[in-house]
């Protein structure tokens, strides 16, 4: 199945207005507990195990693979994630992801600011759309379960 995403005359005429997000899809990785690594006084590395999950939304289904990692820089309250692993599609297709974002706890703990922005490699000309958009990701930790909503920016 390829997957088309309409480019509006809107977006056309005027590609600076502000722009529209819509749900692709939600991962759910399944992760393992974080291994400190240690850096200085005032900065934590720790790599957190990709295990396994799910891929389930409008525009995509499949399976987290296990072996991936994300790796966190803790400086204050707030960490800088670098997340990469792969996706393996229910047509078969290997999904590359490079998952970079930010954690902060707010003044709302049921709330915390969880914001990725990822970016998709494949070969796959079913999927090539996704190596072709913009990706805002909102984020959720769930006991050992990372949850990302995935929108495209149109």
């Amino acid at each position: 199945m390829t997957t088309r995403l309409d480019t509006s005359d809107e977006a056309r005429r005027d590609p600076l207005r502000e722009p529209h997000l819509d749900l692709a899809f939600e991962i759910r990785v399944d992760v393992a507990e974080d291994l400190h690594i240690g850096r200085g006084a005032n900065e934590r590395l720790a790599f957190t195990p990709i295990i396994g999950g799910t891929v389930d939304g409008p525009l995509l289904h499949g399976e987290v693979l296990a072996g991936g990692g994300d790796w966190s820089v803790q400086r204050d309250d707030t960490f800088q994630l670098e997340a990469r692993y792969l996706i393996r599609t229910e047509d078969g297709a290997t999904i590359d992801i490079l998952n970079r974002g930010y954690y902060r706890e707010t003044a709302n703990p049921e709330s915390p600011y969880f914001r990725t922005a990822p970016v998709f490699q494949t070969d796959s000309a079913a999927h090539r759309w996704l190596t072709e958009h913009q990706f805002l990701g909102l984020a959720r930790d769930e006991d050992q379960q990372i949850r990302i909503r995935v929108f495209v920016v149109r």
